[in-house]
């Protein structure tokens, strides 16, 4: 291509110009939208016949792996959408990371300790959630603590 056009992509990246810690707390927050949306895809979720709307009776999979009820899909979306809000500024977008980040360390540690048989599992989870929810977790709160650092 020759001329003014030359050197200009098509469209621009909305990523452009947006600090690292705003680009890390949508890129979660879609995550936790595809997710969300994901839960109530049959053949991605399996079981989607036993889905329940809580509770551990729920015996729908996400891939096949993490078990998942339509409570814990809303909630997933629910997480993302306010990631979305969030990300809009930088003190925001840390708040979304360090917090949503501690919230799953929370869920991880509620894992842990639930009887997965019984009705106090509300979400409900499982031992890949919790590994899910551990891992995400760390992620977060590294991602928010290091990027979001002022550069001085």
């Amino acid at each position: 291509m020759v001329g003014p056009m030359a050197h200009s992509r098509a469209r621009a990246n909305p990523a452009d110009g947006k600090p690292p810690v705003r680009r890390a707390a949508a890129t979660v927050a879609v995550l936790f939208l595809l997710l969300g949306v994901l839960g109530f895809v049959p053949g991605i979720t399996s079981g989607m016949d036993a889905l329940r709307f809580a509770g551990h009776a729920s015996g729908a999979y996400l891939f096949g792996v993490f078990q998942v009820s339509v409570l814990h899909n809303l909630v997933h979306l629910a997480f993302g959408v306010a990631g979305l809000l969030l990300a809009r500024t930088v003190t925001g977008a840390r708040a979304f990371l360090v917090g949503g980040g501690a919230v799953l360390l929370v869920l991880w540690l509620y894992g842990l300790v639930v009887d997965q048989d019984t009705g106090a599992n509300v979400l409900p989870v499982n031992d890949a959630d919790g590994w899910l929810h551990l891992g995400l977790g760390v992620v977060m709160i590294a991602s928010g603590a290091l990027t979001g650092r002022s550069r001085r």
